[in-house]
């Protein structure tokens, strides 16, 4: 990194070499060659003649020549080399602002989306290098955020159309109890049951529309304390129950005990429910879903594994990215808003973790790294997060 602007510097050192040895070789000519050389009697001759246009006489005229110029020689050559050392810096310095003029140039072009790469001069190629990374940089940033926005103004008009699907149907089957009152108990019930299976999504919908909004407008702030992973991931798991054997699954939990990390319960609980439901979302019936938690070292690796189709590689690179759906068929039951692994690998990385996706045939796995709690005294007792998990639910 020192060395990088070597060649500039040697640039400037040479200029500046070079202007000072013009200022003594110009001064040296000025001086010994024509004042006390080829103009040795003509410029005392030329002084002495224009003191006299103004009044002097002869004597007093050499008298001052005498006392001003000569008994100052001196000063008055130190002052000629001055003169000449500046006009040579400015000559000199030019090339500095050709430089700076250069690299406002190539700012310019940067700021106006050029695609022509930034070309600086050879002393300057570091600069040009960073220019360039910086160029690259704006403009990966400009591509995802225009993809980010076009991903969440799609996603809109996806859940918008959505939304009018139960909606219609809710009115649909309304319409009808109340307008044929002399439906039988049975079909009553069934078109309630619709209307209520309906409504059901339409509120989940709702919800994704206001997870859009206040995944833009706030940040993420962690309540920290102590807690235990394992009595979380169990609780989870419990509560999942309906919702897993809707789909014929089952969960089996295997985790280390005295699994502690400082964190937000609240935070890390989204978390885990959103792994949970995405690996519930896309499971083959009839399969099991493996969570497992273990201490490594100083960190805790959770990891939820599931039987279902495999996501491919070049989507497994954006799958927690802003808005990005591995489902762009939109299923009405697995399409979501795209946020939650975006959402989860924020609040990972604020814990100081770190979230990663697998998938192969077999199965698709996510693993969460989260820091091990570290005491500094007496172990206190974590606090356990929920109620007591129940034995239901799990195998």
């Amino acid at each position: 990194m020192k060395n990088n602007y070597r060649k500039l510097k040697w640039s400037l050192m040479l200029r500046t070499v070079l202007m000072a040895f013009f200022s003594l070789a110009v001064g040296y000519i000025i001086l010994v060659v024509l004042i006390d050389g080829v103009l040795q009697d003509s410029f005392p001759a030329m002084i002495i003649s224009l003191l006299m246009k103004f009044g002097m006489s002869q004597t007093e005229a050499d008298r001052v020549y005498g006392t001003v110029f000569m008994q100052n020689k001196g000063l008055f050559v130190a002052v000629g080399f001055i003169i000449l050392f500046l006009i040579f810096f400015y000559l000199a310095m030019s090339k500095v602002t050709r430089y700076l003029n250069s690299i406002g140039t190539e700012i310019e072009t940067i700021l106006s989306n050029s695609e022509a790469p930034v070309t600086l001069e050879p002393e300057l190629r570091p600069i040009s290098e960073k220019l360039n990374t910086l160029k690259m940089t704006l403009k990966r940033r400009e591509y995802e955020a225009v993809e980010s926005e076009q991903r969440k103004n799609d996603l809109v008009v996806f859940l918008a159309h959505d939304l009018k699907t139960p909606l219609t149907s809710i009115i649909a089957y309304l319409t009808m109890l109340d307008e044929q009152p002399g439906l039988s108990e049975e079909d009553k019930k069934k078109y309630i049951h619709i209307s209520l299976e309906k409504s059901i999504r339409l509120g989940e919908l709702i919800s994704e529309f206001f997870e859009i909004t206040r995944f833009n407008l706030q940040d993420i702030v962690l309540q920290k304390e102590t807690l235990d992973l394992s009595m979380m991931l169990e609780q989870l798991a419990d509560e999942s129950y309906a919702v897993l054997a809707e789909k014929s699954l089952t969960c089996s939990i295997h985790t280390d005990d005295n699994l502690l990390v400082d964190g937000d319960p609240d935070k890390l609980a989204r978390v885990f429910d959103n792994l949970l439901r995405n690996a519930i979302a896309y499971s083959y019936p009839g399969t099991n879903i493996d969570i497992q938690a273990f201490g490594e070292k100083k960190d805790i690796i959770i990891t939820f594994s599931n039987q279902g189709d495999q996501i491919p590689p070049q989507k497994l690179n954006f799958i927690f990215e802003k808005f990005y759906r591995v489902d762009n068929a939109r299923q009405s039951r697995t399409g979501g808003a795209g946020l939650g692994l975006s959402i989860a690998k924020e609040i990972v990385e604020l814990h100081g973790g770190a979230i990663a996706a697998s998938s192969s045939p077999v199965c698709t796995r996510f693993t969460v790294k989260l820091p091990r709690h570290q005491e500094e005294q007496q172990p206190a007792a974590a606090k356990k997060w929920g109620r007591i998990a129940k034995n239901g639910g799990k195998e």
